[in-house]
């Protein structure tokens, strides 16, 4: 049954869409997904908690943190959003929170747990880690949406992501990553892809996408909209969409922070 007019099936909100770098514009990596009853934040780069609050979300409404890697313009405001969760008691959370990584990620957040003890320990029960053998593609079933993991081209715990909802609605998000055909296979057909275009095509780096890139994987997967995102300031300085038209000639945004989509897209 599809939804509504009016009534979204997938908020889709860009929190940051920045780097490293530090920015008034742009906040590190971070995407908001809001589906039935299910808010999920894939990447927690710094700047997200603010962010979140400048949607009107609360971190106790969040349900799941998707890390596409461990880099901590993606995984910086991880540790303070735990401990954020923490005051003024954990009974503020209502709902459990799951956490999401690929390999490696239960020693990440161990070995976190080794330096800040119990700040970073909620009530038993309320935190579920999930670590992803990420060798190969993977499907995780929850309530309200369907996950799609599939490795990428960055680190060894780098993953593409994939939320479906109940209705069939879907995006990836790139995360970091340089060319991939993995990343053209799970983006295949998506009704919003949000793919990293970190730096122009001139100064192309190993485990980074350029717009032209982007594009090239946009238009091989066929998707209805491509959304660029995580720039370095060097973007700012050259026309970022005419370099990727030179691949693509579909349906194009670039990020912004706070800027949001809707699935199925509101066209009244």
């Amino acid at each position: 049954m599809k939804p509504k007019k009016g009534n979204p099936d997938i908020k889709i909100t860009i929190l940051g869409s920045g780097t490293c770098v530090p920015s008034l514009k742009r906040s590190s990596c971070s995407v908001l997904a809001e589906t039935g009853n299910q808010k999920i934040i894939l990447d927690a780069g710094p700047g997200t908690m603010r962010r979140l609050l400048e949607t009107g979300n609360e971190i106790f409404d969040i349900t799941h943190i998707i890390f596409s890697h461990f880099h901590p313009d993606h995984t910086g405001e991880f540790v303070p959003f735990i401990f954020a969760n923490k005051y003024p008691n954990s009974n503020r959370r209502k709902v459990p929170l799951t956490l999401i990584g690929g390999k490696g990620f239960k020693d990440f957040f161990n070995n976190l747990k080794n330096v800040y003890g119990e700040w970073i320990e909620l009530s038993p029960g309320i935190v579920n880690v999930l670590e992803l053998d990420n060798k190969k593609a993977l499907t995780l079933d929850f309530q309200d949406f369907r996950m799609d993991s599939i490795p990428v081209n960055h680190r060894p715990e780098s993953i593409a992501i994939k939320i479906t909802t109940v209705n069939g609605y879907s995006f990836v998000y790139s995360g970091d990553t340089g060319f991939s055909e993995n990343l053209i296979t799970i983006a295949l057909n998506t009704d919003l892809f949000i793919c990293e275009s970190a730096l122009p095509d001139s100064l192309e780096v190993q485990g980074h996408l350029t717009p032209s890139l982007a594009g090239k994987i946009a238009t091989q997967a066929k998707v209805s909209l491509l959304v660029l995102t995580h720039f370095y300031p060097e973007c700012d300085q050259v026309d970022i969409v005419k370099q990727c038209r030179r691949t693509y000639n579909g349906t194009l945004a670039l990020a912004e922070d706070l800027m949001s989509f809707e699935l199925p897209p509101d066209l009244s």
